[in-house]
């Protein structure tokens, strides 16, 4: 079964930016020329994460205010008093929430619901690049 590793770049904001990344995902498994599988989309770093969700404005508010609400910015963390780096929160968001989502595909489109999309979830305290890998399998 061959395996392709594609890459690409989102930049981010600070403080739980929400991005959908599902169009460029299904641009590099066209990319491949594979018909079915199973992609895997990850994001190297600990202060960030892939999920799904549907993409809409209140959505992904109600995913940010929730993930607020479970992991507080403005409690004490022992990351920060380590590092000084104000990121704590970031870090168990990124454990929690899981830096990959995997997802089939036939025909050589990814298979989602209606309303799912691919998000790129960035919790760290400063905009960043992110470097995403998809890799993919199938025949």
């Amino acid at each position: 079964m061959p395996v392709h590793t594609r890459k690409f770049k989102v930049n981010t904001e600070a403080d739980t930016d929400i991005i959908d990344i599902t169009d460029k995902v299904q641009e590099e498994l066209s990319a491949t020329g594979i018909i079915a599988g199973v992609a895997l989309v990850f994001v190297p770093g600990s202060t960030a994460a892939i999920s799904s969700i549907e993409y809409e404005s209140g959505a992904v508010r109600d995913l940010a205010d929730a993930i607020e609400r479970l992991i507080p910015q403005d409690i004490p963390y022992a990351h920060d008093a380590r590092w000084h780096d104000g990121n704590g929160h970031s870090h168990v968001r990124s454990a929690l929430l899981g830096p990959s989502f995997s997802v089939p595909f036939a025909d050589g489109k990814l298979i989602l619901g209606a309303w799912q999309q691919i998000v790129l979830l960035d919790f760290d305290v400063r905009p960043r690049r992110r470097e995403i890998i998809v890799q993919i399998m199938g025949g």
